[in-house]
């Protein structure tokens, strides 16, 4: 999924604020001692920018120009190297950290994931970390998604009218349509993408077969050990 109205970038940080997930992936590149860093599907950019600093280089990877447009806009957005594409454009540089963060392992169908999933492996050394997360699909949290009353809010860009469906097209994939209606232009936008619901036992053998060594999986970001209630799966996995 590319965001490419700047509108809906505009709002996406106010919708993903910066929080216990970003501590988590921030935490995990400070314990590892990571010096390059590379964020694939990086959106706005927040956590991109959040983990740059002296002595560590980090690139932020999204297919998205408006989403990198607004990340490099950001304060410290010059501090990353921004690059557009997908996975095929992360380059080969012997990275020590890699993370897809707010659903990107899901917006991946499984001929993308599991390219990705390669792309980012040769992209990093032996014994580099890679962490991500992905929605639990015991919990079937899609049941409770659609909304189709409609709410209104005040945005930058006036009033915003927002519903939302969400469908199981087939086992473990899951169609959602958002739809953002700008009251001062007439303007309909519809965000329609399928996410992917993945079994804990299927990640940790397209991580197997990707050569990673799956280390822990966390119901939570107080890494929590997984539980089949927790509606969640943290993954944090080593390059061999």
């Amino acid at each position: 999924m590319a965001y490419e109205d700047s509108r809906l970038v505009d709002l996406y940080d106010i919708d993903n604020p910066d929080g216990p997930d970003h501590d988590f992936y921030r935490s995990l590149a400070d314990e590892i001692g990571a010096s390059s860093i590379v964020d694939l599907g990086c959106g706005t950019g927040m956590l991109t920018v959040s983990l740059a600093r002296a002595g560590r280089d980090v690139i932020g990877v999204d297919p998205s120009e408006a989403m990198l447009t607004f990340a490099h806009a950001r304060p410290g957005g010059d501090r990353v190297d921004w690059i557009k594409g997908d996975s095929t454009a992360i380059p080969s540089a012997d990275f020590d950290y890699a993370v897809m963060t707010g659903n990107v392992a899901q917006h991946l169908g499984q001929e993308e994931w599991s390219r990705a999933l390669g792309d980012l492996r040769r992209g990093m050394r032996a014994g580099g970390t890679l962490a991500f997360e992905s929605r639990n699909p015991l919990v079937r949290a899609w049941e409770s998604w659609s909304s189709p009353e409609r709410s209104t809010r005040t945005t930058p860009h006036g009033p915003l009218v927002e519903w939302m469906a969400a469908d199981e097209i087939a086992p473990g994939t899951v169609r959602i349509q958002a739809f953002n209606l700008f009251l001062e232009t007439g303007e309909t936008i519809v965000e329609d993408f399928e996410l992917e619901f993945r079994e804990l036992d299927a990640i940790r053998a397209d991580l197997e077969s990707a050569s990673f060594a799956v280390e822990a999986v966390y119901g939570d970001w107080k890494r929590t050990p997984f539980q089949d209630d927790a509606g969640m799966m943290v993954f944090v996995a080593t390059a061999r």
